[in-house]
């Protein structure tokens, strides 16, 4: 006697079924995962920070992933370029709202600055009990050479075509000017990150504009009492209590070169000889000078 054919597609799907990559089965909740580690902005050949061209690409996959109950972000940021932050954070709100998929951030270490404009991405913010969030705030500096190379008998040759172009110029005495120029324009910018923070957190905040935005951090219970998290929690944890301890949660990545390393995208330069590697330094150093706020 012939098996019917429901029968027979039964028997079928039993057996082809563990074949198929779990996040790709039906009735298992899926939720992609893009890890957002670094120093944002600050770019060199050896040690890429985290840019939109880098993460560009792993964010339009984690979006595409099909049937994602959520798109988790991974943050650890101590900040960096305001306009890199901005970028990022854009990225993800128009692949949010395009695909109707609610974000999760998760704070590690630290989400502070441009990294909580990260976070800020989130329709919820969640961080560890340890985590460092805040610092909304501004920050610029420089050094001043110009008495020094006096003293050793250096004379500084500048040659330039507009009044400002040489503003702020670490190797000639500050002018008071340029000082209150730079000012202005990091008033903008945090005025700026203000309204964003206000505009994503909305009712949630509850301490005072002057705690809240004077460029102070806390950790996770801090942050809460303030409304800028909304719980204490790691990414495993709470999309296993959410959706089930069956849930699952492919990190994507961007595109990788030969070599194994996430390919960066467009103008992020090349390795072409000592000035690159001179440049790198620096920025190593400044990259350590924003994780040592933090005590990192």
């Amino acid at each position: 006697m012939p098996f019917p054919v429901s029968d027979v597609l039964k028997r079928i799907s039993g057996v082809l079924t563990p074949l198929i990559p779990a996040r790709f089965r039906a009735g298992i909740p899926v939720v992609p995962v893009v890890r957002l580690s670094g120093v944002i902005g600050m770019s060199t050949p050896l040690k890429p920070g985290l840019m939109l061209a880098s993460v560009a690409k792993a964010l339009d996959r984690a979006f595409a992933v099909r049937n994602a109950r959520a798109v988790a972000l991974a943050i650890n940021s101590p900040g960096g370029s305001p306009a890199q932050s901005h970028l990022i954070f854009r990225r993800i709100r128009q692949l949010a709202e395009e695909k109707n998929i609610p974000v999760l951030a998760f704070v590690e270490d630290v989400g502070a600055s441009g990294g909580y404009m990260l976070a800020c991405a989130g329709d919820e913010i969640i961080a560890d009990t340890y985590s460092i969030v805040g610092s909304i705030g501004v920050v610029g500096g420089s050094f001043g050479f110009d008495k020094l190379i006096e003293k050793i008998g250096i004379e500084r040759r500048l040659y330039t075509s507009g009044d400002n172009k040489a503003m702020l110029d670490p190797f000639l005495p500050e002018k008071p000017e340029d000082v209150k120029r730079l000012k202005s324009i990091q008033k903008e910018i945090h005025e700026n990150f203000i309204a964003l923070v206000k505009r994503r957190r909305g009712s949630k905040l509850k301490g005072p504009d002057k705690t809240m935005f004077s460029g102070e951090y806390w950790t996770a219970a801090g942050a809460r009492g303030h409304g800028l998290i909304d719980e204490i929690g790691d990414l495993r944890s709470v999309l296993r209590e959410r959706y089930g301890d069956k849930v699952k949660t492919p990190l994507i990545v961007g595109e990788r070169n030969w070599f194994g390393r996430a390919a960066q995208g467009i103008g992020l330069g090349r390795f072409t000889g000592r000035s690159d590697f001179a440049e790198d330094i620096v920025s190593a150093l400044e990259a350590r000078a924003l994780w040592s706020r933090y005590g990192l």
